[in-house]
């Protein structure tokens, strides 16, 4: 489906892929950001598009010479991480529970970390940087270290999946843990209290920014890319202990060599060249999706994921979306759904099912097909995964 232009009258033009018009909360949202002056050309609003805080979730925003930090969001970096196994499905039978139990043990979930630090983490080139971030998170660095190679909660997961070949495929998505929200909090607050020094008049508090060239544009900037490489390795550091566990129940711990690995962010900025200017490009729920990426799009636990490459679509500004997008807010999802409801939705899943995943039950987001349709002209799939296994933060 080719996106619409839509009809909000502001400077900068939206281009949504939704499908749907939009809510008249999610109009408004989108109608702030695009009222920015700062804003280039237009903001591209991908198919699972839902409201944020500040910016919707599933949004495009490219910026000259200024960055909105409440728009990048206190989950920096945050993405998923998957790889292709040689293993087929049928050398999983009998094991599905036992694999569940022990990434339980050995990856922690929720506010759990890790009671040692590991040599791979010790080894992360980004811990000397440490002393040059924000003064307020210095005491954080040992809980940073510990928290490495941990899931955290919410929405975060880690899945073995199976494809139409019934191959088996790993999966996890998480972000920056603890530090990263300590990090975007104290910079939020800092763009905050610029704005209310400047007595601007914003569309929104959240929508406070920082102007290239200045400190506080700077100092966030690198606290952000630090944050984002704490992301990616955060993730590369379950995978490599995820990966483990499946080798010594399917391979009797024979090193295996993955056949495709992706690892991508869907909540973070860089400066990227679009239409021939070099600018900001904030994904806030987004993929980057070049020519040359690979992407991943899951579901909900219990429904489709997909990996894909890029289509390299220029008014999306080579993006696409990041997963299927809440249909409803998690304590909604806990008013309208029962645990029965969610044993019914997960049938053949190894899963938890108990009262502390209901906000996480299919039933609370957006049919993923229906994203995907809305999305052709952004990416192509190149696997369609279903999860046989999911360990939810």
């Amino acid at each position: 489906m080719p996106y619409e232009s839509l009809n909000l009258s502001t400077r900068a033009p939206v281009l949504s892929w939704a499908g749907h018009e939009l809510g008249h909360d999610e109009a408004r949202m989108a109608r702030n950001v695009a009222s920015l002056p700062f804003v280039f050309k237009h903001v591209s609003l991908m198919p699972d598009v839902h409201l944020g805080k500040g910016a919707l979730v599933g949004s495009v925003i490219a910026t000259e010479d200024a960055i909105i930090p409440a728009a990048i969001g206190v989950d920096i970096g945050c993405g998923m991480a998957a790889i292709k196994t040689p293993y087929g499905a049928s050398q999983l039978d009998g094991k599905l529970k036992q694999i569940r139990l022990e990434i339980e043990a050995v990856i922690p979930t929720g506010f759990n970390d890790n009671k040692a630090i590991a040599k791979t983490v010790t080894n992360w080139q980004g811990w000397q940087q440490f002393k040059d971030l924000h003064s307020g998170v210095k005491d954080l660095e040992g809980k940073a270290a510990k928290q490495m190679g941990s899931l955290g909660g919410g929405n975060h997961f880690i899945e073995v999946c199976l494809d139409a070949e019934d191959q088996v495929w790993l999966m996890l998505h998480s972000g920056s843990r603890h530090i990263g929200n300590a990090l975007a909090q104290r910079h939020i607050e800092t763009a905050k209290g610029l704005a209310k020094l400047a007595a601007e008049k914003l569309p929104d508090p959240d929508l406070a920014y920082f102007v290239q060239g200045t400190a506080e544009f700077d100092a966030y900037w690198r606290d952000l890319q630090w944050a984002q490489g704490y992301a990616l390795y955060n993730r590369v550091v379950m995978m490599t202990r995820l990966q483990r566990i499946i080798e010594r129940h399917l391979a009797g711990g024979k090193p295996m060599k993955p056949l495709l690995e992706v690892n991508c962010h869907h909540n973070y900025a860089e400066r990227e060249v679009h239409f021939g200017e070099e600018v900001y490009v904030t994904r806030k729920g987004a993929v980057r999706a070049r020519e040359t990426d690979y992407g991943i799009i899951p579901g909900s636990m219990g429904a489709k994921s997909f990996i894909v490459k890029g289509k390299g679509n220029a008014d999306s500004y080579c993006s696409c979306s990041h997963g299927a997008g809440r249909l409803m807010s998690r304590n909604k999802a806990k008013l309208s759904f029962s645990l029965d409801d969610l044993i019914q939705q997960t049938a053949g899943v190894e899963c938890r099912k108990d009262a502390g995943v209901i906000d996480e039950i299919p039933g609370a987001y957006k049919p993923i097909a229906q994203v995907m349709a809305n999305q052709a002209d952004l990416v192509e799939v190149v696997a369609t995964l279903k999860q046989v296994i999911c360990v939810k933060g």
